[in-house]
């Protein structure tokens, strides 16, 4: 278990989870494997289901006696380990460049972003069209803003799973870039911050229409 969640939510409710990672569990499985009282468990596995972290998912059946119910990870509690995405991004960026070259990798990454894009409803003006820009990056699990710049308007992400990969693949920001274009139907400055508080960054001014 990694000590960066432990420290995040505790020993007790750390371990718990990689448990339910592991497999649906009881409560009585759960206290049973953590050494605690099925009271105890109770009140971490509610506090955990009013987090959104876990959630019930049914009932054991064949335990001789009452139904005993079955707790699991919800997606955001997964969400809570650790992931390689901008370790395998990376990696795969620089394979595209080593192989195909570093236009080649734009070209695809900005195809991605393109597609990431698709569907997204945008309004007439440039300030809803950089919202419905930032309701995407929203769903990629980024905090967004978009505030007024000069004479136009700038989305800044936070949080963004790509800025994690951009200080040693700033090309990977061409792909935050096509998705922005897509969505607002016009070309956009890219202004992104890499390295330490990484944030990503896009203005459009007030004339694209």
């Amino acid at each position: 278990m990694t000590n960066w969640l432990e420290r995040l939510i505790g020993e007790t409710q750390a371990r718990l989870l990689g448990l339910l990672r592991r497999s649906r569990q009881t409560i009585t499985s759960l206290a049973r494997a953590l050494g605690l009282t099925d009271n105890a468990v109770r009140l971490h596995i509610a506090a955990l289901r009013r987090d959104g972290i876990v959630a019930d998912v049914g009932t054991q059946r064949d335990t001789g006696g009452k139904p005993a119910r079955l707790y699991a990870l919800t997606r955001e509690g997964e969400e809570l380990f650790p992931k390689a995405y901008s370790l395998v991004l990376g990696m795969l960026v620089e394979e595209i460049i080593r192989t195909q070259g570093r236009e080649r990798a734009i070209e695809l990454l900005r195809a991605v972003g393109t597609q990431a894009a698709a569907g997204a409803q945008a309004g007439s003006s440039v300030k809803s069209r950089m919202e419905a820009a930032a309701a995407v990056f929203r769903s990629l699990g980024a905090d967004t803003e978009v505030a007024k710049a000069g004479e136009g308007w700038r989305l800044e992400a936070y949080g963004c799973p790509l800025s994690a990969a951009t200080a040693g693949h700033p090309e990977i920001c061409e792909l935050g870039k096509a998705l922005v274009e897509e969505v607002v139907g016009a070309q956009v400055t890219e202004c992104c911050q890499r390295g330490e508080h990484a944030r990503c960054g896009f203005e459009l001014a007030e004339r694209a229409k």
